[in-house]
């Protein structure tokens, strides 16, 4: 009778958590059980492992086997156990040194010839590895340049079982290891110079960079919507180190990632089409759940397009992620947690019709509300900065050249290391992150500065959410215009900027 254990690691969302692999041989008919709530594709497993031992040059144990996944109430989902599970079971029959599999976690799918196959969620399990003192992990070659990505821990590629079992029972052999980083190509971001006149879309989008604020287009085709939106993620700074692992750490668990360069250091944009579901958009799927384009947007831009023409559902669904900046979903199989915080920007047309010019239109006023009425009041609520835009009436002079991207890019890198400073001890960076309570009682400005909230909240022109917003938005003003604290004028132009696209 022999017994072995190997480690892997379960993802929980973009968190991991170890798991101990028990295998187990004893006298009893020849086969082989698994326990520990494994789903189909583990429980498949059996089947991909033998295959791989036994085209591994490898005899598979004629006995009795028994694997036990541990923690034995955690949900175990995916192949990734493969690797560990031959390991465990092997070390159990005394083919490879037990000893050699003690803080060792091992990752990776075995194709039925021995072959590893990459897998998702590399980086968050190496961190999981990581977190608790575990400091070897091996891995798909595929997946190297992704587990590299965490420090503190030895990481090992290897393209088959043979080459794992060989570097177990001689360690001098070795297994590849990761190379220098290669830098990430920068993606190509379109130059906000392309977009012609909007002034007033032009600052409002400058606004919401420099805040982290949502934002609003609203306005006949042509004029600009989507070009704005798509040049705002040229304004945001780089993603700082820890910003850039947690979102690599979604695309990962989403299987996005690139093979050669997988850390993500700019701000993603993501840009799900109408007709995208609930599930689409804020994650979900049987069992477990899997990201939507909300957590993929993480610390990035979510731009919803014609967004009249999304389901109200998929709509209402966004309001408690961009209140929370996380996802929190409940399955089959648990609850999983995704970060969700995204700058969101919304482009719709003012009506169905949407002629370029709104004296042409020929839908019935009832059709018109119908169709903005898509957007509930307690969604625009959470939207600090609203915009009417208006059709082009100018193609512009060569001596006039719109201001581009980088003269625009660098006001807001200003205004941003301003607040970064001023909440510097507090845990946020953004002021559109910044609870309310702690503007109203930290950082409470004179009754004099604001004097038009107080009357705009006691005429029940605006909600306390609403109160709080434009207060934030003030301080992003102020953060623009150099100044430590907003004046009377930034919660007047604030108040402004949240209802000026108000259809």
């Amino acid at each position: 009778m022999s017994l072995a254990s190997a480690w892997a690691v379960a993802l929980h969302g973009v968190d991991g958590v170890l798991v101990e692999i028990e295998a187990h041989i004893g006298p009893g008919l020849p086969g082989l059980q698994m326990v520990g709530l494994p789903d189909t594709a583990l429980s498949e497993a059996r089947d991909r492992v033998r295959a791989a031992v036994l085209n591994s040059g490898r005899r598979w144990p004629p006995r009795r086997m028994t694997l036990a996944l541990s923690p034995a109430t955690l949900p175990k989902v995916g192949s990734s156990y493969d690797l560990a599970l031959a390991c465990a079971l092997l070390a159990a029959d005394g083919r490879i040194p037990a000893d050699r599999l003690r803080g060792l976690v091992l990752l990776g799918e075995l194709a039925l010839d021995g072959r590893l196959r990459p897998v998702r969620g590399v980086l968050p399990a190496v961190l999981a590895a990581r977190r608790v003192g575990i400091g070897q992990v091996v891995v798909p070659t595929a997946s190297l340049a992704e587990a590299a990505l965490v420090d503190g821990v030895q990481v090992y590629g290897a393209t088959c079982l043979k080459e794992v079992l060989r570097w177990l029972r001689d360690p001098g052999i070795g297994l590849v290891r990761p190379g220098a980083p290669r830098p990430a190509a920068s993606p190509v971001i379109p130059d906000l110079a392309d977009v012609l006149g909007q002034g007033d879309a032009r600052w409002a989008v400058e606004v919401a960079a420099a805040g982290g604020h949502h934002l609003l287009l609203t306005g006949p085709p042509g004029t600009g919507k989507t070009m704005l939106a798509q040049r705002m993620v040229g304004l945001l700074p780089p993603l700082t180190d820890t910003e850039a692992l947690e979102v690599t750490a979604v695309h990962s668990v989403a299987g996005l990632l690139a093979t050669d360069t997988p850390l993500i250091t700019a701000p993603p944009f993501v840009a799900p089409h109408h007709t995208s579901s609930v599930a689409a958009l804020v994650g979900g799927g049987s069992g477990l759940a899997k990201p939507g384009a909300v957590s993929r947007a993480h610390r990035g831009v979510l731009f919803l397009d014609e967004v009249a023409e999304f389901g109200p559902r998929s709509l209402e669904a966004l309001r408690t992620p961009l209140e929370d900046g996380e996802v929190r979903l409940a399955r089959r199989d648990g609850v999983v947690r995704y970060p969700a915080r995204c700058q969101l920007v919304l482009a719709a047309n003012p009506c169905p019709c949407a002629p370029p010019d709104e004296r042409d239109c020929i839908c019935a006023p009832s059709a018109r509300r119908r169709y903005l009425g898509r957007l509930s009041g307690p969604l625009l609520d959470r939207v600090d900065v609203q915009v009417a835009m208006r059709p082009v009436k100018d193609l512009g002079r060569a001596d006039a050249e719109p201001e581009c991207t980088a003269a625009v890019r660098d006001r807001v890198l200003l205004a941003r290391a301003a607040a970064r400073s001023r909440w510097s001890n507090t845990g946020w960076s953004t002021n559109a992150e910044v609870p309310g309570p702690v503007l109203r009682r930290r950082f409470r400005l004179p009754r004099a500065v604001t004097e038009p909230i107080e009357t705009a909240l006691h005429r029940g022109l605006v909600t306390a959410r609403g109160a709080d917003r434009t207060l934030r938005l003030a301080w992003t003003l102020a953060d623009l215009a150099g100044r430590d604290r907003p004046l009377i004028d930034d919660v007047s132009a604030a108040m402004g900027l949240r209802h000026r696209g108000a259809a």
